[in-house]
């Protein structure tokens, strides 16, 4: 049985927001059942591009930008290993599109859900290694591929794990672990999402090549969906990210992202319709086993080609739909014989 808590109302907070911000009572509700405080609001309310934090202040960045750097000037062999899922497709797609435009050759692993499950496995890794590459970089995962990352030393392949997933006991001996939430930790704010990570890590690199700042900030409409889609909460730094992302969206120059909102019907831009327009569109290509076609729309530079696989990504999702109800009532008629049995027995043994 549910149990309903309720808590009081800072009645005086309200009024000290409506007052000091001239916003609606209803408003300055929000901002204080949400506990943003007095110095957060003009953020949350107004958020630029000046209120991201500095990524330097995330354990390892230096360090996994300066191998990053050496890559692009080496030319080497980088390969992206990404998730299945939305942040998964969308850190891939930013990060591998980000290198590529400094002149890296990258490539991408995604692990295949029904077969391989999530994250780092070592048959994966002796097939990079098989094709000479010199850097995994992780996203969306890695942080408790202790043994996995352990072969990829043995076999000479360097390793960056950027993620935001809870670390277990012990750190993998990457060659830079870039995760918030390393109990090390000295970055403000916890609640990044995976494509998170990988936008602080782009940004970072931005600066240390002193790229204009739109060479990061373009890629803000797939960050934001990748962090709705994750059900981040959306205060501190996501709360920027959302905002001027879902801008970003509503002009966005991803071919592949136009040819999908088309084929969803959307017509308003908002966190929702991101969250159950989209979302689930590219979710459903993971739990299909079809995951690269995914990487491909939000990759596709031709119309044509993004509108074919963004009406594909639409079946796959009505397929995932029909599959998620007939398990429904298959679990519903098991439900129901299990409970006529047990009203059997009741009555025998009465």
């Amino acid at each position: 049985m549910k149990k309903w808590e309720y808590y009081e109302i800072d009645v005086d907070k309200i009024r000290e927001f409506r007052e000091e911000f001239k916003i609606s009572e209803l408003l300055a509700r929000v901002l204080v059942n949400r506990n943003v405080q007095v110095e957060e609001v003009e953020v949350f309310l107004n958020p630029t591009r000046k209120d991201f934090y500095d990524p330097f202040l995330m354990p390892d960045m230096e360090k996994a930008v300066g191998r990053i750097i050496e890559a692009i000037n080496n030319k080497e062999k980088v390969i992206v290993y990404g998730d299945y899922d939305v942040d998964g497709i969308t850190s891939t797609v930013v990060l591998k599109s980000f290198l590529e435009e400094r002149g890296l050759e990258v490539g991408v692993y995604i692990p295949n859900r029904l077969k391989e499950g999530y994250g780092l496995n070592k048959e994966a890794i002796e097939k990079i290694a098989e094709e000479y590459y010199d850097l995994i970089i992780t996203v969306d995962s890695g942080i408790s591929a202790i043994e996995e990352i352990d072969l990829c030393n043995e076999l000479g392949i360097d390793v960056i794990v950027t993620d935001h997933h809870e670390q277990m006991e012990e750190l993998p001996n990457a060659y830079a672990v870039v995760n918030h939430k390393r109990k090390d930790n000295k970055y403000p704010f916890r609640g990044l999402a995976g494509v998170g990570v990988v936008f602080k890590v782009i940004q970072a690199l931005s600066l240390r090549l002193e790229l204009p700042e739109k060479e990061y900030l373009k890629y803000l409409d797939l960050v934001a969906i990748g962090t709705i889609a994750d059900i981040v909460p959306l205060v501190d730094e996501n709360r920027v990210i959302t905002k001027l992302g879902l801008k970003l969206v509503e002009v966005t120059r991803n071919v592949g992202l136009k040819e999908l909102m088309k084929v969803a019907g959307f017509k308003e831009i908002t966190a929702m319709s991101m969250a159950f327009g989209i979302a689930p569109r590219i979710n459903a290509c993971g739990r299909m086993g079809k995951q690269h076609e995914a990487v491909e729309l939000l990759e596709a530079k031709d119309t044509k080609q993004a509108n074919e696989i963004a009406l594909r990504l639409n079946e796959f999702n009505l397929e995932r739909q029909s599959i998620e109800k007939k398990i429904l009532r298959r679990s519903d008629r098991a439900d129901r014989r299990s409970g006529n049995r047990e009203s059997k027995l009741y009555s025998t043994r009465k």
